[in-house]
């Protein structure tokens, strides 16, 4: 390291120091430095090009510093999974970047993703039995209700339609609030809580404040489900292990459930349905059968891999690479999902969505330690979605070019604002 590099990442240090003791912190950052947010950004589906020629180029970048920290960014499939795998060498405690001082039950940083272990393993084994195949098969049917009505609803207000609006968002929202065991009065102010969640145009601002907001409503239901649990899985932790959960814990592990399975279930859906809808050999390929079924939605899940960016972790030691650079101890990594799951390396012509092609080892769960403990319930609900969707309206279509809609410009969950669709033909499923 220079001189200069040795001044700069000192003052940064002091920088940080002080603002952490003035109780200032990532939340308060208006917008990120622009040299960090192309991993954010894509062209149409596609990363933008400069992903592509970094991981070509050198697949564990550091591309730069930021508050006396190095930030690195990793892109290549096998650098991921290297690194991902890793659980000793970094943390995902984002806590040390984030002043707690001063801040209530519900502002408190947390959750599977921003947690190591001890507490990590813990909060884990709350929820892991609840989303073993065994358990989520009994949704399946509830999964199918659901999607049957929304489709009803949509057949009755055709032709036209929004495949944000009036399927990709309603889905995941009723599932999330089934699973979690929500009542219905309580779901119209937990709606909309979701994409300001991943929304990082504002810095830490926006995202941290609807953090807050959607801790505080789950804190809240907890509290609610206390003296008489419902039937979800608020209501069966409190039975099971009620003694041991506090409202504040509990309320995080709900928010963490929410966090990961209804913004990026709805991305997923909408996108998806974009590509199942102008593809038609992923359409016969949905109605066939549930492997060929499975097997179109893991080209998605590669494909769109619309989270982006895994959680970022922070090196607790210092990390040799192979080429003999080191990531520094208290260096931030990133994890670009999508140009990994872009990877030659991973698939030939990784570019194109091809349905036909045999499943990957995809990443868009991430991998390791803090991989998406709802994978399978994500899976279950775009297999019986899309498939059905296809089914009851096998002429629907977009009536937008890609360049013509409005993707997220700045968002850590990719995703489109709407996605306007004609059913013509309607065919009833009576």
């Amino acid at each position: 390291m220079s001189l200069r590099s040795r001044i700069t990442a000192r003052i940064g240090r002091l920088v940080l120091g002080r603002t952490m003791r003035k109780g200032l912190d990532l939340r308060a950052l208006r917008r990120m430095p622009d040299r960090l947010t192309f991993p954010f950004r894509r062209d149409g589906f596609d990363p933008v090009a400069q992903i592509g020629e970094l991981r070509e180029q050198t697949p564990v970048a550091r591309l730069g510093d930021f508050f006396g920290r190095g930030v690195w960014l990793v892109t290549g499939y096998d650098d991921s999974r290297g690194l991902l795998a890793d659980g000793t060498s970094f943390s995902n405690d984002l806590g040390q970047f984030v002043s707690q001082e001063g801040r209530s039950a519900e502002e408190q940083i947390g959750g599977l993703g921003m947690t190591d272990p001890p507490l990590h393993t813990t909060l884990r084994r709350y929820l892991t039995p609840e989303f073993t195949k065994r358990k989520l098969a009994r949704l399946e049917p509830l999964i199918e209700g659901i999607v049957a009505a929304q489709l009803d609803v949509i057949e009755a207000q055709g032709p036209e339609l929004d495949l944000v609006s009036d399927f990709a968002f309603p889905i995941p929202f009723e599932v999330i609030c089934e699973l979690l065991g929500l009542p219905v009065e309580d779901r119209e102010r937990f709606a909309g809580l979701g994409v300001a969640r991943f929304d990082l145009s504002q810095g830490g601002v926006g995202s941290f404040g609807a953090a807050a907001a959607s801790r505080e409503f789950l804190i809240g239901a907890v509290a609610r489900q206390r003296d008489e649990p419902g039937p979800g899985l608020i209501g069966g932790l409190l039975t099971e292990h009620g003694d041991e959960l506090d409202d504040v814990t509990l309320g995080g592990i709900a928010d963490g459930v929410f966090l990961g399975g209804y913004e990026t279930s709805a991305s997923m859906l909408a996108l998806g349905a974009y590509l199942v809808s102008r593809t038609p050999a992923a359409r016969e390929l949905l109605l066939a059968d549930d492997e060929s079924a499975d097997r179109v939605v893991e080209e998605l899940l590669r494909h769109l891999t619309v989270v982006q960016v895994a959680f970022p972790r922070f090196a607790r030691v210092d990390v040799p690479l192979p080429d003999g650079r080191v990531i520094a101890s208290g260096d931030v990594v990133g994890f670009s999902l999508v140009a990994a799951n872009r990877d030659p390396k991973l698939v030939d012509d990784p570019d194109t969505f091809d349905p036909t092609r045999a499943p990957t080892r995809h990443i868009a769960f991430g991998h390791g330690l803090h991989r998406c403990v709802g994978a399978e319930l994500a899976r279950m609900e775009l297999r019986i979605a899309l498939r059905e969707l296809v089914r009851r309206f096998p002429d629907l279509h977009p009536t937008a070019e890609l360049d013509e809609l409005e993707f997220r410009k700045l968002s850590a969950v990719y995703g489109v604002a709407s996605l306007p669709a004609t059913l013509a033909g309607v065919h009833s499923s009576v």
